[in-house]
């Protein structure tokens, strides 16, 4: 069962709340920290393991910084995430690229930093030789398994996902590359998002050991490194289950020792891009409750909205709602925030202590996809961020939004463009 915990006492959040003005997200740099320490230690006996990073969970420094300074690296998606990854004291095969329908200027700046440049598509090595002047030396391919394999809610069926290279073109793929010079190749997959069951990891790494094989025998090509993918879930639900990643990581090594030792395809690198599990439970969306209203249904409002938490609204998401500083009997709501769309829901008919106005709602498992999926929507200004630091101290890393920052891009003179 998961417990839902706050990262400080109720009294002393109270007096946290009259700081700071909600909403915000708080960050709990301890807990995740540890965490992340943990999943490390679980997968020591794997050659040069590494977790990248995914930026696109929690893209801030104050907390990208510390993961790094442990030996994580960055999966990035985006020229602003490279270029944040870079900032933040990153570069070469610390990075993993993994784009798709990748503009030039992502391919010529993972290039210029030597991160590792992870294709999405066959098209994609003729779009790459377009954008830089050689082909770099390390290339991986992202590889979709279409019927073999089934997805899940988040990420969909394979077969009709826009990612990834078919078994048809996988083969081809590095006979290709080879031909171009390359040196050394990776493998990558990403097949689920927040999966509970630890057999659908363990099998992500057997389809991904057998494919190693495969494209030895049939393209001459060693693959020097396999990815993954993120997909490890959290139990966002009380009455859910953690993953059992020792589980995971033992049958893994199983499968290493009998699939690529065995087979003389050792050593091969195995890592992971996990964002969610490695931040998610530690971050919370703090907010107050403007309004509690009486109409068909019963409603509490707050002072944030889908634009600050999207995932409840785009897929039905379940967040735990704890009410601070209050007990007693349950009453049933749907909480809201204040955007146009009726839609714009943190949570249906869910059972709560009787709020008032004014009451302090904190909405768990933030951390990652939280404050990054955000947006303006409405001209809602984005929320600060917060981390409670190892120390106990509670300091900025990222300053709410202001008016003026929003008006920021806009050209209230109406310039004209010459055509």
């Amino acid at each position: 069962m998961a417990t839902k915990t706050l990262p400080l006492a109720e009294e002393k959040l109270s007096q946290l709340i009259k700081d700071i003005p909600t909403p915000f997200y708080l960050y709990d740099e301890k807990a995740f920290m540890e965490n992340a320490k943990k999943f490390y230690d679980l997968f020591s006996w794997a050659p040069n393991f590494i977790n990248y990073f995914a930026v696109k969970a929690c893209p801030n420094p104050s907390i990208m910084k510390r993961l790094f300074d442990i030996g994580y690296g960055a999966d990035c998606s985006s020229l602003p995430e490279l270029i944040l990854s870079k900032k933040c004291g990153l570069s070469g095969d610390k990075i993993m690229m993994t784009s798709n329908d990748t503009p030039q200027e992502e391919f010529e700046y993972a290039n210029e930093i030597n991160a590792i440049i992870n294709l999405d598509d066959i098209t994609h090595i003729e779009a790459l030789e377009k954008a830089v002047d050689q082909i770099p030396e390390t290339i991986c391919f992202r590889y979709n398994p279409g019927k073999d394999r089934t997805g899940n809610a988040i990420i969909g069926n394979p077969v009709e996902a826009k990612y990834g290279v078919t078994n048809e073109q996988v083969v081809e793929c590095y006979r290709i590359m080879k031909e171009k010079g390359v040196k050394r190749f990776g493998l990558h997959t990403m097949v689920a998002s927040n999966e509970l069951e630890a057999d659908y990891i363990v099998e992500t790494a057997r389809m991904l050991f057998a494919l190693c094989k495969k494209i030895h025998d049939e393209a001459g090509v060693k693959i020097d490194f396999v990815d993954l993918g993120g997909g490890v879930g959290i139990p966002y639900k009380e009455d859910q289950e953690p993953m059992d990643l020792q589980y995971v990581s033992n049958q893994i090594k199983e499968l290493y020792n009998s699939m690529i030792i065995e087979e003389g395809l050792a050593p091969l690198q195995i890592s992971f891009e996990l964002g969610r599990y490695i931040l998610g439970p530690y971050g919370y969306l703090v907010s107050k409750v403007r309004h509690v209203t009486k109409k068909y249904k019963d409603y509490v409002g707050l002072d944030s909205s889908m634009a600050d938490l999207m995932r409840p609204a785009l897929y039905g998401a379940y967040h735990h709602i704890t009410v601070l500083n209050k007990h007693g009997e349950k009453h049933v709501y749907d909480v809201t925030g204040s955007l146009c769309e009726n839609n714009d829901k943190f949570a249906i008919d869910r059972e709560l202590v009787e709020i008032e106005e004014g009451d302090t709602l904190i909405i768990h498992d933030t951390g990652a996809h939280g404050h990054a999926m955000g947006f303006n929507y409405n001209a809602k200004l984005r929320p600060a961020e917060y981390l409670l630091t190892a120390d106990g101290k509670i300091k900025m890393i990222r300053r709410a939004q202001t008016i003026e920052d929003y008006f920021e891009t806009l050209d209230f003179d109406g310039a004209e463009v010459q055509l």
